[in-house]
């Protein structure tokens, strides 16, 4: 098995969280940041980069964790994809749970137009609006944002990037706020909250959908 990237330090509470890469961390990070900085700090402390939607090099690293007492929780997130739901594991590891996000990607969570509008300082004019509107679905469209390509909308020369220039998506999560984090965010964030073991009142917001 390839090595996958370790937390930095100890993991906080016994709890640690895998993730496919860098930018699903980076993301998570920046959106606990709005409703709790010790929310941050410990996804910080506790994240394990896969590379990759690798469900079971997660299994086989927490076994390894397990058996050295040194995690006794675990919480697995990935991209749907092409996949229907859930990763099935032939063997899977108690204390480990898994969440799948129910749209294609984590970056879909981004596609929020204030956000993105605030993120690229472009003013409200009518052009901008017409644009985002005719790139992105309506907001109370699931089925649609569930199954669009985030990935490649904002891609470096992708679509958002020829409307608004250079826009990472590091910069438009900066840019979200709380109550624009979608109820699926708020949702998985509660649950790193729970295995982190931090108390409900360290969150600025509540977090229930």
């Amino acid at each position: 098995m390839s090595r996958v990237r370790p937390a930095a330090g100890p993991t906080p509470a016994g709890f640690v969280l895998y993730v496919e890469g860098p930018r699903d961390r980076d993301l998570l990070r920046t959106w606990a940041q709005r409703v709790s900085p010790i929310l941050a700090r410990g996804i910080a402390e506790c994240t394990v980069i896969l590379g990759g939607r690798q469900p079971a090099r997660a299994v086989a690293h927490f076994r390894e964790l397990r058996a050295r007492g040194e995690a006794e929780r675990g919480l697995c997130v990935l991209d749907r994809d092409g996949e229907s739901g859930a990763p099935r594991l032939a063997d899977e590891e108690p204390g480990l749970a898994f969440f799948t996000w129910r749209r294609r990607h984590i970056e879909s969570y981004l596609l929020v137009p204030d956000a993105i509008r605030r993120s690229a300082r472009a003013p409200a004019e009518l052009r901008v609006l017409r644009s985002l509107r005719a790139l992105l679905p309506p907001a109370d469209d699931e089925a649609a944002l569930a199954n669009l390509d985030a990935k490649r909308l904002l891609a470096r020369h992708g679509p958002l990037d020829q409307l608004l220039g250079s826009l990472p998506p590091s910069r438009i999560a900066r840019a979200m706020r709380a109550e624009e984090l979608h109820p699926e965010v708020r949702a998985l964030l509660e649950q790193i909250r729970t295995g982190l073991c931090l108390p409900e009142g360290v969150l600025r917001v509540t977090l229930r959908p």
